[in-house]
């Protein structure tokens, strides 16, 4: 759009303060500024981390509307309806309500409301249902079923496996056959009948009218792509389309944008591709790379003036992120100036980072830093069992986002249950645990089981006595003799955990789909165990009562109780902190050692890193054990994580922890 400039009686043109309402310039920095202001042709804004992203859609949305744009023309995508309804709402108190009439929302919910309209092109009816991800499941639990792939002596992945694995090849589009592949091995041999029942699925959903979440985004992108009418009608309808978190898009979004700003290429994106973390979810690193050549003259504005950290902990996130191989270089600064130094801290073991972690949160409180600014940031959510052990035991409490909680993680619970068992026989709720993962016993056996015990008087030894059928008798043999072998013995805590471990693995592999990934969480526990001299203390600090915030907490402002927070770095982006620590920034733990199977794989756990270290606005401390020792892999970490090492010390200052007692 051409803007003709009215000019003032004596001839000049008004000065922007006359022609707007809003102050843009004196509002804006001048990367946020040209951002703005930009308005026609595909634009990508590069958005540093804390760089006033969000600040900048908000002011492009109300500066379009103020230079005369109908606000139905001008589409906003976001990631979250949370996201867009607070943009708008922003954009409207700059200016006013017209702002408000934009077209906000989710490419879920852009994509719900635009094939309602067009659904017989499809060959589909407007009242279509669509199916939550619960409802998904069912329905292929129910073909499932039909096609008898769920037979007791036929291993075949359970529903919710089944739907990720649909879900994954579609948003990374890709072949069912390559996901399986990468992600789920251990299921090579059932390539065919998946295959077989994702084509029962998809007729399933098109005789039923259904569609899931995927099939919004696919059949968007059909509807587009074939059917020129719509695409020239919905590219006039949208004539400037803004995108956030480009960086999150998967392939189909970004083909989806491709068509829609076909008719005005007038496509502005954010996003930062220093901060494409999610391609376990479908996220496509290479859409904001490749936007450019995907839009010719494409514009590129980088926005690097940091509001959230010190100078110090950039100089450290700058370094990080000098080291990915493909960028766009960017180098973050900012006005704010300290004098504290981020810090590399080496742990003798384990149980001494949690102390130095936990004993520094406490001095920080002293300081004046409520906990609840306080942040501890894991690459793994059975980083942190360790930690909260010593939290607890300090009485510091925290809340933890992303993962389960140690004591709520089920294969963890299977395994404790038996080691309770141990500790008390007459622990009926662990009774019913344990002898429910033993083949074909029931509820009512299980009772009947329990009570032979504990009127046996003789606690383990009572098994002895309890008449069996043929139908378990064999499974029920193998846990009494381990049961029994283990009872009244003095092997080391970790001895018994691990006897217990190899009893458990055959039922570990039955009952969960990703048992490789739960094994390695029950690695973590023998390491756990190897604090304690006794199985009473142990079960006593597993016991403790866990915190029962939600996510919700993490993001409210007005906290009633402090709490610290604990998160996986997933689970953290977005987020800020006073302090941060990253615990086990280790070789071999972050990154993952799997990560090593590909370039693709370990540049993500690099800006992995990146997205951590960003989060911090005053301190940051970055924390691994040495001499950590690997059982699966039979190997001794001890070298801090390869994203770091090396970067001088007067960026990263080393820390040495001397041991008081």
């Amino acid at each position: 759009m051409r803007r003709y400039i009215i000019k003032s009686a004596s001839g000049e043109p008004r000065s922007e303060e006359k022609a707007f309402s809003i102050p843009y310039r004196e509002a804006l920095n001048p990367a946020q500024y040209e951002a703005v202001t930009t308005l026609q042709g595909p634009l990508l804004v590069i958005a540093g981390a804390g760089s006033g992203k969000t600040r900048t859609l908000t002011y492009r949305v109300a500066r379009l509307v103020e230079e005369g744009i109908p606000p139905s023309s001008i589409l906003l995508l976001t990631f979250t309806r949370k996201a867009a309804q607070e943009m708008l709402r922003r954009a409207a108190t700059l200016l006013d309500h017209r702002c408000e009439k934009v077209a906000g929302g989710t490419f879920h919910s852009f994509a719900n409301l635009t094939l309602r309209k067009y659904a017989e092109k499809l060959g589909f009816h407007s009242g279509f249902n669509i199916l939550d991800r619960a409802d998904a499941e069912d329905a292929i639990n129910l073909l499932r079923t039909r096609m008898g792939l769920n037979r007791k002596e036929h291993r075949f992945p359970r529903k919710k496996t089944i739907a990720t694995i649909y879900s994954k090849a579609v948003n990374k589009a890709v072949p069912i056959e390559e996901v399986i592949i990468e992600d789920y091995p251990h299921f090579s041999k059932e390539t065919m009948d998946l295959l077989r029942l994702y084509e029962a699925y998809q007729a399933y959903k098109q005789n039923n009218l259904l569609m899931d979440y995927d099939d919004l985004l696919i059949h968007m992108r059909d509807l587009l792509e074939k059917n020129p009418d719509v695409q020239e009608t919905l590219s006039q309808a949208y004539r400037y389309i803004m995108v956030d978190e480009y960086q999150d898009t998967n392939k189909i979004q970004a083909d989806i944008i491709r068509l829609l700003a076909a008719g005005h290429n007038n496509v502005m994106v954010v996003g930062d591709d220093s901060q494409s973390i999610y391609a376990f979810r479908g996220a496509n690193f290479r859409n904001i790379m490749d936007f450019p050549a995907m839009f010719p003259g494409t514009k590129i504005i980088k926005l690097e003036e940091n509001y959230r950290s010190t100078q110090s902990i950039l100089n450290v996130a700058n370094v990080i992120i000098e080291r990915a191989r493909e960028k766009y270089t960017k180098v973050l600064f900012t006005r704010k100036q300290s004098n504290t130094v981020p810090a590399l801290v080496a742990a003798e073991d384990e149980r001494m980072q949690s102390q130095f972690v936990s004993q520094r949160i406490l001095e920080l409180r002293e300081e004046g830093i409520p906990l609840n600014e306080i942040a501890v940031l894991f690459r793994a959510s059975y980083h942190s069992f360790d930690l909260e052990i010593e939290l607890n035991q300090r009485n510091i409490p925290f809340v933890k986002v992303g993962g389960f909680k140690f004591m709520e993680t089920a294969h963890i619970k299977d395994l404790i249950a038996h080691l309770k068992i141990l500790a008390n026989p007459l622990d009926v709720v662990s009774w019913h645990r344990v002898l429910l993962m033993v083949e074909r016993i029931g509820p009512k056996t299980t009772e009947e089981i329990f009570q032979a015990v504990a009127r046996s008087g003789i606690g383990i030894k009572g098994l002895a006595a309890v008449k069996t059928k043929p139908g378990y008798a064999g499974a029920f043999e193998k846990l009494r003799k381990k049961l029994e072998s283990l009872d009244g013995n003095n092997l080391p805590l970790v001895e018994i955990g691990a006897s217990l471990m190899r009893y458990y693995e055959p039922i570990l592999e039955k009952k969960y789909d990703d048992y490789p990934k739960r094994a390695k969480d029950l690695e973590h526990l023998l390491t756990i165990m190897e604090r304690y001299q006794n199985l009473e203390n142990f079960l006593s600090d597993m016991a403790l009562e866990p915190p029962n915030a939600s996510v919700n907490d993490i993001l409210a402002t007005d906290y009633e109780d402090e709490q610290l927070v604990l998160s996986t770095i997933h689970s953290a982006k977005g987020l800020e902190w006073h302090t941060v620590f990253i615990i086990w920034v280790l070789e071999g733990r972050f990154p993952v050692t799997y990560a090593a199977r590909s370039d693709e794989e370990m540049e993500e756990e690099l800006r992995l890193m990146y997205v951590a270290a960003t989060r911090a606005k005053e301190n940051f401390y970055c924390t691994y054990p040495i001499n950590t020792y690997e059982r699966g892999m039979g190997m001794v970490f001890s070298r801090p994580s390869r994203f770091i090492e090396g970067i001088p010390e007067e960026t990263l200052e080393r820390w040495s922890l001397v041991d008081g007692q």
